[in-house]
């Protein structure tokens, strides 16, 4: 095999850049390595540094999926300093063709070649094949997307479907609301459904209930939670997968995404006992008459912690991307 058989992929977030080759045709990544975001001054210096670490000395195109908007040729992280152009890039490599596209429509590109082996089901019908998916992932935000079937393939839907309204639906989530709103204004679901969403969850509670909110992290939390010392954790842990299922729920009404819902993300995998007996379900299902649409429609935890991989290389030849 020559080198110029090798593509490059990347998933690059506000810490870490995960990149990785794969052959013609395949999605299925190769020689792994993730380089701290920080030890390098741009883009260009990992990817060099990257190619060092798996002797390999060029490759013919490369995509990357990026935490951060993708408009034009200039990127600028979020949440990192790095900023390039990619046709700078595309031309001090010599790549025939460089696609750079949104983190979580990676996730949900990725998605089509995750193994059943890293699908845990939660809970629903067989569903319908040939319908829409859902791709929901709580981490730093609260990423959505979706997946439309054609003719030749899968279309992902680039969305801010984080960012709609958060909806009460008790006089207790009510008081969240308010509380919320005089710290942020406008109160969306990511504000509830991210990791901080997590920490602002519990503050709210401890506020309502009077009583001190001695954890400042979310890992704190969910560690809390799931050791069992802290009933106010576990309470917040449960109501942030309540809230999560009605939000699911409510996508998938919305998207007719009867085809699944896949939850993607750092934070489920690490909860996912928990996350197995929680309120999620009665949150996803609980939707009136459309109850039974909801109830056909399967549910999975995705845990295959390169899923981002997978779809940065399905974008490769996606004509939709």
């Amino acid at each position: 095999m020559t080198v110029m058989e090798y593509s490059l992929v990347g998933d690059v977030g506000g810490t870490n850049a995960r990149f990785a080759l794969v052959e013609r045709g395949s999605v299925r990544p190769q020689s792994i390595e993730i380089l701290p975001c920080g030890n390098y001054a741009n883009l260009n210096e990992a990817i060099i540094e990257y190619l060092r670490r798996v002797g390999v000395s060029e490759v013919s195109e490369a995509c990357l999926a990026v935490a951060s908007p993708v408009r034009g040729t200039r990127v600028r992280m979020t949440n990192n300093h790095w900023q390039f152009d990619t046709e700078e890039i595309r031309q001090q490599f010599g790549w025939r063709a460089f696609k750079v596209i949104n983190d979580f429509t990676a996730m949900a590109l990725g998605v089509l070649h995750v193994p059943e082996d890293n699908l845990v089901h939660i809970c629903g019908g067989p569903g319908d094949k040939h319908r829409p998916r859902l791709v929901m992932g709580p981490g730093t935000g609260l990423g959505v997307s979706g997946l439309v079937p054609t003719r030749n393939g899968w279309v992902p839907l680039v969305t801010e479907g984080g960012h709609v309204d958060f909806a009460p639906t008790n006089d207790n989530e009510m008081s969240i609301l308010r509380i919320l709103q005089g710290r942020f204004g406008r109160v969306s679901v990511e504000r509830i459904l991210c990791g901080q969403g997590l920490l602002n969850l519990y503050q709210a509670h401890a506020e309502i209930q009077g009583i001190a909110a001695p954890l400042d992290a979310p890992e704190n939390i969910t560690a809390a939670a799931l050791e069992h010392v802290d009933s106010l954790a576990s309470h917040t842990l449960g109501h942030f997968c309540e809230i999560l299922g009605r939000t699911a729920g409510n996508a998938v009404l919305t998207l007719g995404s009867t085809g699944g819902v896949y939850l993607c993300g750092g934070i489920l995998p690490r909860v996912l006992d928990f996350f197995l007996q929680s309120p999620f379900r009665s949150g996803f299902e609980d939707k009136g008459r459309m109850r039974p649409l909801v109830e056909f429609t399967p549910v999975f935890v995705v845990t295959e912690p390169y899923t981002g991989l997978f779809g940065a290389a399905e974008a490769l030849a996606n004509p939709e991307v």
